[in-house]
């Protein structure tokens, strides 16, 4: 899948990106699980959580996250490891419990602080704000710092795991 996404990429980028492959598997991987987690978000905050959307965006990342573990551990950082399994999976949950924070503080800013919400604003003010603080903002914050975190701390080390082709 990479190997077609790089293909398609026009020089002088794919030398670029084909250096930082693990980089590009990471972006994909978390491609997927915004899907996810905005999804998931969308759907909790519209119908059971309608008055709760602090609460329906930490289950939709929460969720999010569960997926993110499995792809990044058996595909975006298939080679690095140095960790025993469950020391890893710890260490890559309390990182991302901290991404929940930090992807959480701009939509909490939003609606709490800056008071982005009816009858304060239109409804669609108040979508569009919840849309570019928790799923703009609040992604791009958390992104930039699972990617430092889990190359620094949970995958540190490189070319430990046997490369397993993967089909």
């Amino acid at each position: 899948m990479v190997d077609a996404v790089l293909l398609r990429i026009p020089q002088p980028y794919r030398d670029i990106a084909v250096r930082h492959r693990e980089l590009v598997k990471f972006a994909l991987a978390g491609g997927i699980t915004y899907l996810v987690d905005i999804t998931l978000f969308t759907v909790l905050k519209t119908t059971v959580l309608e008055a709760k959307p602090v609460t329906a965006k930490i289950v939709a990342v929460l969720v999010a996250t569960l997926v993110s573990y499995v792809l990044n551990r058996e595909w975006s950082f298939r080679t690095r490891g140095g960790r025993e399994r469950r020391h890893e999976a710890t260490l890559f949950f309390i990182v991302c419990g901290i991404g929940l924070v930090i992807n959480t503080i701009p939509l909490w800013i939003s609606r709490y602080v800056l008071d982005l919400q009816v009858p304060q604003v239109s409804l669609l003010a108040q979508e569009a704000a919840d849309f570019v603080s928790a799923n703009v903002i609040g992604t791009l914050l958390a992104m930039a710092f699972r990617w430092w975190a889990f190359r620094k701390y949970v995958f540190p080390d490189q070319n430990v795991r046997r490369q397993v082709p993967v089909g």
